[in-house]
Formats: C-alpha cells, sequence, structure tokens
C-alpha cells in the first residue's frame, strides 16, 4: 500500500507541478522517478517517452501508466495514471469555474502569454537533454538530422519516423543484439 501511495503522491506532484504536456514534464519527472524513487532509469525514461510517443493517449499519462504498471504491476499503473491526471482535472474544474468571468482581463490574457513563453522554454531543455543522451554517435546524428528535417519540411507522421528510425538502428547493427 505504500508503494501505491508513493506512485500517486510523486506522479501527483509531477502533474501539478509541470505545464505544457510531456516533454515539460521529463525534468520533475526524472527528479521524482530517476533520483528520489530509482523506480526506473534515465535510459528507462526515455524509452517510455518514445512507447509513449508511439501510443494513442498522452505522453504524460502514459509514461505514468508504464511506470506504474513497472513498479505496482496492473494496478500500479492505474494508481500512477490517477496521480498524473487528478491534478489537471481539479485545476480544470476550477478554471472552468470562473475563466469566462475574468478571460477578457488584460492581465489574464498576459499571464496566459507568459505562461505559454515559460512552458516553450521548459519543452526546449527538456528537447535538449534528449538529444544530449540519445545522439552519441554519428548514426544517431544523422537520423536526428533526418527526422527534424523531415518532421519540419514536410510534417512526416511522427509514427513513420519512429518505425524508420527503428528499422534504421536494427539495420546498423544486423538485426544483432538480444533481451538487456
Amino acid at each position: 500500500m505504500q508503494v501505491l501511495w508513493q506512485l500517486y503522491s510523486a506522479f501527483f506532484r509531477v502533474g501539478i507541478l509541470t505545464f505544457g504536456g510531456g516533454y515539460a514534464m521529463l525534468p520533475m519527472l526524472t527528479r521524482e522517478v530517476v533520483e528520489k524513487h530509482k523506480w526506473a532509469t534515465e535510459t528507462d525514461i526515455m524509452d517510455y517517452y518514445v512507447i509513449a510517443q508511439c501510443t494513442p493517449g498522452v505522453i504524460a499519462v502514459n509514461t505514468a501508466t508504464f511506470i506504474g504498471a513497472r513498479v505496482a504491476g496492473n494496478l500500479g499503473g492505474i494508481v500512477a495514471t490517477l496521480g498524473v491526471i487528478s491534478p489537471s482535472y481539479l485545476i480544470i474544474c476550477i478554471i472552468a469555474a470562473f475563466l469566462r468571468q475574468f478571460s477578457h482581463l488584460v492581465v489574464v490574457q498576459h499571464a496566459f502569454a507568459g505562461i505559454s513563453i515559460s512552458v516553450c522554454a521548459m519543452v526546449l531543455n527538456a528537447v535538449w537533454k534528449l538529444i544530449a543522451k540519445s545522439a552519441t554517435d554519428k548514426l544517431t546524428v544523422a537520423v536526428l538530422a533526418v527526422t527534424a528535417l523531415v518532421t519540419i519540411l514536410f510534417g512526416v507522421s511522427p509514427v513513420v519516423i519512429v518505425i524508420a528510425a527503428s528499422c534504421v538502428g536494427i539495420l546498423a547493427h544486423g538485426g544483432k543484439g538480444g533481451a538487456s
């Protein structure tokens, strides 16, 4: 029961203290899951992010579900998911009750503009950390460059990109390897 409470409270903190979606939560998630509780490694977190991006749903929710399930089985997945979505649900209910009354105020509009740009900075920070940990040789740098180009220039689906990059990784290593 203690582990379930730790999962719920850790993911509640992640959910309430990160704004801007899945990528913005990476630094907080790393602190909670890797550094504080040692439920996963930074490599595990990156793997979960990749899987979470390829599966339907919100990255934060998918990642919480994967980590919770790893730590405490299916119930752990459910509890971690509830933890990460609870703050958003509560905040949305509160905002919905009051937003109509205040959205026309200039100060509120400026606050949202400030929040938007700060979220961009947090996402950029998370992306930079992912690049630093993932682009470790010529092949991964090339995959990064090609991926960025086809995404920016042609709007290729992330699913297609992930499948193609997976194939490149497999082909580059001759399909060698095994279970880790």
